[in-house]
């Protein structure tokens, strides 16, 4: 099980953590499902809807936003395959909270952002009976469908 992103994409998650610090900064991966693994082409970036008093540690995503990252998906051909969010001052491994609002068939990138610089990022996929995440190994690539293409031609 594998999460495939861009440097690039990997570097703006961790920038919009950085710009969200004290508070959790969040959005939708945009990409490809193909078995156990996940390929990311792009982001959804949303400001933290959550309660002012509750976003130091807690992101919210509207209903508005996974529909415009539905919409978006499907302009491009690809489909919601994870959110990436980020945890200020913590551990870049979800909480019990993000357990219990997590689901089974998407990708979590957690960045932790100590003192306003994003120092680590893991990718997290929750058990299908939902009992505890699993680590997804992070593969950096080149980030084009093109490449995808041309790894489905090799195998």
């Amino acid at each position: 099980m594998a999460l495939y992103i861009s440097s690039e994409l990997m570097q703006q998650i961790q920038a919009h953590g950085e710009a969200a610090y004290p508070e959790e900064g969040a959005g939708l991966l945009l990409g490809i499902a193909r078995q156990a693994d996940r390929h990311v082409f792009d982001l959804q970036v949303f400001d933290n809807a959550r309660e002012d008093g509750a976003r130091h540690n807690r992101y919210l995503l509207t209903s508005q936003d996974y529909l415009a990252g539905e919409l978006e998906a499907a302009r491009l051909g690809l489909s919601v395959i994870g959110v990436f969010h980020s945890h200020p001052d913590h551990p870049d491994r979800p909480s019990e909270f993000d357990r219990e609002w997590a689901m089974p068939w998407f990708s979590y990138i957690i960045t932790s952002v100590q003192s306003g610089r994003a120092v680590s990022s893991r990718s997290w996929h929750l058990k299908e009976d939902r009992s505890q995440f699993e680590e997804e190994l992070i593969q950096i690539t080149d980030g084009t469908l093109a490449q995808l293409s041309d790894d489905k031609q090799a195998r």
